[in-house]
Formats: C-alpha cells, sequence, structure tokens
C-alpha cells in the first residue's frame, strides 16, 4: 500500500496505516505527521520525508525504515521492532525503550536513551553515526547505546553530563581517540576484544544499512562506559 501525506492529518494518516490490510505500507510526501507505527503490528513501513515526534512510540511487532530526518522521541517506550534513520534525530531518540532496535546514519540530539532499560530477555540499541548531545544515557538503567562520531573524527562524539544518573545494566560505547571524562559514578575503559565482539552484531548492521565500510569503524578505539557501583541515590533513601 502507497499513502500520499501530503497535507494530510496526523490521525487520518494513522488511521490508514493502522487499518491497512497490507503488511508492507509505503508514506511519501511525510512532513510532522506524528505517532507513526503507535498500535501497529505485524508491519514493515517505509517513510520518504519527515516524521513528526514519537514516531514508533510503544513500537511492538513493526519495522520502520526513514528516508529523511526525524523529530524528537523516536522510539518512545519501544517493546520490539527496529527503526532505521537515513538522515538525524531530534531529542530523547529511545526514551525509555525496553526492547527492539534503533539505527541514526547521522546525527541525534539531547538526552538520547533516557530511563532506556533491559526487561527480561529483551536488550534494547540505540546506535547513532555521528555525534549525540548532552545528557546521553541520562539515567538509562539498561541496555546499549553506541556514537560513532563518523562525521566527527576529532574529539568526543557526545556533549556533557554523560551518562548522569546511570545505573543497573546499562552499557554506552562511544568511538574516539581520547578517553570521554565522567563522573565519579561510572567506570570507563577501552574496549577489548570481547567487549567490540558484544556489539559487533549491532556495528555489521549499521554498516550494511548505511553502506559503511566495517574495517574503516574498527580504525578508532571504543570505550565502553558503565555505572562504577557506587550508589549515587543513596542520599534520596530515608534510613530505617
Amino acid at each position: 500500500m502507497r499513502i500520499n501525506a501530503k497535507d494530510k492529518y496526523y490521525t487520518e494518516l494513522n488511521k490508514e496505516v493502522k487499518h491497512s490490510k497490507d503488511n508492507e505500507i509505503m508514506i511519501d510526501n511525510c512532513l510532522g505527521q506524528r505517532y507513526i507505527g503507535t498500535g501497529v503490528v505485524g508491519k514493515d513501513i517505509i517513510i520518504n520525508g519527515t516524521p513528526g515526534n514519537a514516531l514508533g512510540a510503544y513500537l511492538s511487532g513493526t519495522n520502520i525504515t526513514v528516508y529523511g530526518n526525524v523529530q524528537d522521541a523516536v522510539g518512545d517506550t519501544m517493546d520490539s521492532g527496529d527503526i532505521i534513520v537515513y538522515g538525524s534525530g531530534g531529542d530523547t531518540v529511545g526514551y525509555g525503550m525496553r526492547g527492539g532496535s534503533i539505527f541514526i546514519k547521522d546525527h541525534a540530539g539531547y538526552r538520547i536513551g533516557i530511563h532506556m532499560k533491559e526487561y527480561k530477555d529483551k536488550i534494547p540499541v540505540i546506535v547513532i553515526g555521528g555525534t549525540a548531545g548532552s545528557f546521553l544515557g541520562e539515567y538509562q538503567a539498561g541496555g546499549r547505546i553506541i556514537v560513532l562520531g563518523l562525521d566527527s573524527e576529532e574529539g568526543i562524539p557526545a556533549g556533557n553530563y554523560l551518562g548522569s544518573g546511570m545505573h543497573g545494566n546499562a552499557c554506552t560505547y562511544l568511538r574516539c581517540d581520547e578517553m570521554p571524562h565522567v563522573n565519579q559514578y561510572l567506570s570507563v575503559k577501552e574496549c577489548s576484544t570481547q567487549d567490540l565482539e558484544e556489539i559487533m552484531p549491532e556495528l555489521k548492521k549499521f554498516c550494511e544499512y548505511f553502506d559503511t565500510d566495517l574495517s574503516y569503524v574498527l580504525q578508532k578505539p571504543f570505550w565502553k562506559i558503565t555505572p562504577s557501583g557506587i550508589n549515587q541515590f543513596d542520599s534520596l533513601y530515608t534510613p530505617y
């Protein structure tokens, strides 16, 4: 099914997508329509244009590919499926996501992966080819965030306040020459061969999606950032 979204209100567009009997849907001339993919099960959605906020919110069992940029809150609380963006992303990509994968070819905004968490056997993944803004991995409790910095080969490919409030099983990986600065509640180490093997499936997928040379990606060191084990929230609890 092919839908022309030009001048179409977002509720009308989403109703057409959700109730279509076709499993493959292509949306042309998308411009700011929100919530695409929310509540949609068992479909592959291709979008030409720029979808609005909350693309793939609560996504479960559907894949979305965007040939263009995306706005804020992509994959908000998503449970499963893949979101692939051939452009850049806005703020709060992957907010509270607990499963599935988000691949962004270029850059992303602030608070990427905020409140990201694992759920049972589901390990959510966000891979960003360019750079990410400040508060990357804020309150991240699980899953993997990988930032490659491919378009900015100098410096750290993330903004300030990296990993603020990170806890649980969270892992963030940065590809850069210099060791990222982190706060006292986080640990950072250069990735070993074993560490790289853990994220190799995601790196290979990124390279396959965006026609990138894996050997080029691996030319720079990767740094693994995890919670240090110090409980930074002790002062918030009332003692018994």
